[in-house]
């Protein structure tokens, strides 16, 4: 089955000329990625040389994708845009509240049991405003969108930051929060700072244990987790074309690490094997009539220095398979140096479960490989001395790889398989033993490590590696374990060594699926009614946020001064709050409590300026909010990096925070905020984070006079009674200081509706 024909027809239409178009205003060759969003301007923009990293632009997406947990909040926002059905074509992926802890089918009942209120009400708003829905059990949003939705230069947004796996086939995919989906879905423009380019040129070839995960892995090492913000990554060269399609998607989707708003790869002939195989030919005799305009003109591949804002060369032939870890993401580890970093570190070195699949490497090439391992893992008498585990990422691959036999070959090594769902990769993983605190070590597959993240657990030590790496360190139960040049010793005493991983791309004898999941929403869903209970402690409908008054705020209160890393798993954990993410009130009560608090080092303890006594963040702020008092919170670089959940900018809203002040943004978490009426800016001077005391009260002096480009000065007053004046800057547009001034965007969309 092809989704939405007509709508890819339609992009491609058009896309020679607008084009071509741009190619004659910008007066040079373009690069994929300016190709693909030149030919989605809005109509209400001209095409002209937009500023890299300076001007914000209005595009038209084709579709939106949102997973269930996302999506709660999103389409709980539409239902208050007043509108019948979605404009663009969109789904709801049902992937994230399945908690991983037995096995596939029952974890899987146990969700329905736990979840139905939930499922019902997501499978029910789409069925009223028109939006595909795919059932617990069906797969992980983003390879869901790769089989079936992803096609080259097309342009979508998901509610979720690894959307940019798309980018396999060619998109520009954008993981944004919910607000920014509702616009799309409302038929209103999207906005983006026009992104700056980053080009990688891939020389040689992959071979041997070295796979596509390590070359996101090394990427990260190089940009790190904030050096591809605002910007978008496209591979190119002869290694890319030498990728997967799926390998390709592996590398886009990690490309979230690396804070890149995307990352993408020219149209070639993995992407035309692919779509062939998942029964997409039609959509690449579409793209094949316009191919040369779904990759980089020549003349940038030649040169590159001369239109990428910065380029990185890695040739595929010396690349060494990396472990990245612990505790973020960017901290690559040759696989030969993993032993002497571990000892000088204190790692511990004992694997206790190496874990393969989700959304990031789940493909049948992934399992392939890494089923080529267990294979002889079994064929020369090893076992596996970790635990381990399988995570597919869509019905389809389960159900293939099951027939062809690979699910079979891990549990002969003492593998398990769990549900078609995120499980253990968003912290969805009822790990035994977790609670207990202890400094333990894991390997997988997946894209994030920060503490606490797989388990919940801030002792466990979470290293990234590729599947195939993962199998052979569970098999080997040792985290210096090197395959290429390590040996075992088998249960009959002998030495032996693992062969490097074969596998096949795509399956030989195809894709093969019983029921892919899929629910198409009703004809007419003016019929289709929407119950939420008022007593729900799952669901909440929302309010609309208050809007400015237009006077400068005054007497505002610490809330909290973030120490280092706080990434959107900080301000709001997933885990076990997930069941809340449609209940904007009990999800409160997970604000900022993973935050480390500047003054005491520790988390979710914060001191009151109203009592002077500490207490949990949650419950402080709402004391606060009783009274009427506005607060701010205070961070440090790359505030919010990682995930799109936008709960991270509404609960700190819904509280009463009014500002938050920081060294730096993350991409999605500064929209979020923004799109949520709250104040999002910046020290002007990085060393004014240190002057901030505990009991500080901060005094707007002209956000009265709020407009774009001009600093925002606050008087800082101390508890000793003196006082600083700091300056701060900010990214808002006229547009963005309207949503401010409404409340949130969507208040001002309503607005326009009504």
């Amino acid at each position: 089955m092809i989704f939405d024909f007509n709508l890819i027809q339609n992009v491609y239409a058009g896309f020679k000329q607008k084009v071509d178009t741009a190619r004659k205003e910008l007066g040079r060759p373009l690069t994929l990625t300016e190709k693909v969003l030149y030919a989605h301007l809005h109509p209400s923009n001209k095409f002209q040389n937009y500023e890299r990293g300076k001007d914000y632009v209005d595009f038209a997406p084709d579709r939106v994708a949102m997973q269930d947990a996302t999506a709660q909040m999103a389409l709980l926002q539409f239902m208050q845009a007043g509108k019948d059905k979605v404009a663009v074509p969109s789904t709801v992926h049902a992937d994230h509240l399945i908690q991983a802890r037995i096995g596939a089918g029952k974890d899987l009942q146990e969700a329905f049991n736990k979840n139905n209120e939930v499922f019902n009400f997501l499978e029910s708003v789409s069925n009223k405003y028109g939006l595909g829905f795919w059932k617990p059990g069906a797969g992980i949003i983003h390879q869901v969108v790769l089989e079936n939705y992803a096609f080259p230069g097309g342009m979508m947004i998901g509610t979720d930051s690894h959307t940019p796996n798309a980018g396999g086939l060619g998109m520009i995919a954008i993981g944004v929060g919910g607000a920014d989906a509702v616009d799309v879905m409302a038929g209103m423009p999207w906005e983006l700072k026009m992104p700056k380019l980053i080009g990688i040129k891939l020389s040689g070839k992959l071979s041997g244990w070295t796979a596509p995960k390590d070359i996101i892995l090394k990427v990260a090492g190089i940009l790190t987790v904030k050096g591809g913000t605002g910007a978008v990554v496209e591979y190119f060269g002869e290694g890319a074309q030498s990728l997967s399609g799926t390998g390709k998607g592996t590398i886009c989707n990690m490309g979230a690490e690396i804070g890149a708003t995307t990352s993408t790869f020219g149209y070639d002939d993995s992407m035309r094997r692919y779509l062939k195989a998942t029964g997409r030919e039609k959509v690449m005799d579409a793209a094949d009539e316009i191919s040369d305009y779904l990759t980089g003109d020549k003349e940038v591949y030649e040169n590159p220095e001369k239109y990428f804002d910065q380029v990185i060369e890695i040739n595929l032939s010396e690349l060494e398979p990396h472990i990245n870890g612990p505790f973020t993401p960017d901290l690559a580890t040759p696989i030969s140096k993993v032993r002497e970093e571990a000892e000088k570190n204190g790692w511990p070195t004992k694997i206790e479960v190496g874990l393969i699949g989700s959304c990031t490497n789940s493909s049948y090439e992934d399992i392939s490989r890494a089923a080529s391992i267990a294979k002889q893992a079994a064929e020369k008498k090893l076992k596996t001395k970790s635990k381990y585990t399988i995570t597919p990422g869509s019905e389809q691959v389960r159900y293939t790889i099951e027939r062809d036999g690979f699910i079979e070959t891990f549990e002969e090594i003492g593998g398990s398989v769990f549900a078609n769902a995120c499980g253990p990769c968003i912290g969805q993983w009822n790990r035994e033993g977790a609670e207990k605190g202890e400094k333990n070590t894991i390997v997988h597959s997946f894209n994030r490590n920060f503490a606490k993240r797989a388990d919940g657990n801030p002792n466990t030590h979470a290293f990234v590696a590729s599947p195939e790496m993962v199998t052979a360190l569970a098999i080997a139960g040792e985290l210096g374990f090197n395959p290429i040049t390590d040996t075992l010793t088998n249960e009959n005493g002998e030495v032996v060594k693992l062969d490097p991983p074969t596998g096949t791309e795509l399956p030989p004898k195809g894709f093969d699926v019983d029921d892919p999941g899929y629910v198409p929403p009703a004809k007419d869903g003016s019929k289709v009614e929407i119950n939420v209970k008022p007593d729900s402690k799952r669901l909440q409908l929302l309010k609309p946020f208050e809007p400015w008054d237009g006077t400068n705020i005054t007497e505002v209160k610490l809330l909290i001064k973030a120490k280092g890393k706080c990434t959107t798993d900080h301000i709001s954990m997933a885990g076990p709050w997930l069941r809340f993410r449609g209940h904007l009130d009990n999800i409160s009560n997970n604000c900022l409590i993973g935050a480390v608090n500047d003054f005491n080092d520790e988390t979710n303890k914060v001191k009151s300026q109203l009592t002077g006594e500490y207490g949990e963040v949650p419950a402080t702020q709402r004391e606060y909010k009783a009274k009427g008092i506005p607060t701010i919170v205070v961070g440090d670089h790359n505030y919010g990096e990682g995930s799109s959940r936008e709960h991270a900018a509404m609960e700190p809203r819904f509280l009463g925070v009014c500002a938050v002040l920081v060294k730096s943004f993350a991409r999605i978490h500064e929209t979020n905020l923004k799109k949520q009426g709250m104040l999002a800016i910046t020290f002007d001077n990085e060393a004014d984070y240190d002057k901030i005391q505990e009991d500080d009260i901060f005094n707007f002096l002209n956000l009265d006079q709020f407009t774009p480009g001009k600093s925002i000065d606050i008087e800082v007053l101390h508890n000793n009674k003196t006082k600083d004046v700091i300056r701060t800057n900010h990214t808002y547009n006229s547009q963005q200081i309207e949503w401010f001034k409404a409340g949130s965007a969507l208040n001002l969309i309503k607005k326009t509706n009504a």
